[in-house]
């Protein structure tokens, strides 16, 4: 197993052949685990792309036991689940819909921000990280070039070699750095449409209504109006 000590001699000695650009390639590789490693962390701790919970607790709603329904969505810690949770509190006090969908869309949206917070950094690491390392291939290359002219006549080949060997190592860093980054970052965004479709999906089937509650109302008609309708059928009965 390699210690702690010989890993940091490798990298010292790659920040060494490669150059200022490696040893930057190296600092924001660094700065990329960190936040890939707080986002795996922030996703475990709010639940992230976890929708048993919440699609049990609608089940559980169109069977018919909203109470039941309600405490299981609290105990959620995943958008979706507290986007139910919401939603079954808010239509079993006759909230209307227009009510329910704002307060829902709020809370999302301060959720998804919070996990989504770093994406940009992540994005901007797996397109910048091979042009630094293009970059320095570029500066590698005119090195050894320039080197080639100074010796004149008496070309070595070795050293044209190493230069060229020396330049293509910051490329090989940078893909290196980039090609996990946006490996990472597509499946966090994937995490987060799925909790995104969760959410729009299964607080449409709670405000859709059930036997005994009956679906949300909007702001024209208002709680009142199934008694109105009811009242003015029996008007005309009479």
């Amino acid at each position: 197993m390699i210690s702690l000590t010989n890993a940091i001699e490798t990298l010292t000695s790659l920040a060494e052949l490669g150059g200022p650009v490696v040893a930057i390639i190296m600092a924001i590789s660094a700065v990329s685990l960190a936040v890939i490693l707080l986002k795996f962390w922030q996703f475990f701790r709010m639940g992230g792309g976890r929708r048993a919970r919440a699609e049990k607790a609608v089940g559980l709603w169109l069977a018919g036991r909203p109470r039941e329904a309600l405490a299981l969505a609290r105990q959620g810690r995943s958008a979706s689940a507290q986007a139910v949770a919401t939603a079954i509190q808010y239509t079993m006090e006759r909230r209307t819909r227009p009510e329910i969908e704002e307060r829902i869309t709020r809370d999302v949206t301060e959720r998804f921000h919070d996990l989504q917070s770093g994406f940009r950094l992540l994005d901007a690491v797996a397109q910048v990280a091979p042009l630094l390392g293009l970059f320095g291939t570029v500066l590698g290359m005119i090195d050894a070039f320039r080197q080639l002219q100074t010796a004149g006549n008496a070309v070595d080949p070795s050293i044209l070699a190493g230069g060229i060997w020396v330049a293509l190592l910051t490329t090989a860093a940078g893909l290196a750095v980039a090609m996990p980054v946006s490996l990472v970052l597509t499946w966090l965004e994937s995490r987060i449409e799925s909790e995104r479709v969760a959410v729009e999906t299964l607080t449409a089937d709670i405000l859709g209504g059930h036997p005994s509650t009956g679906p949300a109302t909007d702001s024209a008609t208002g709680p009142a109006a199934p008694a109105a309708a009811r009242a003015g059928e029996a008007a005309l009965a009479g």
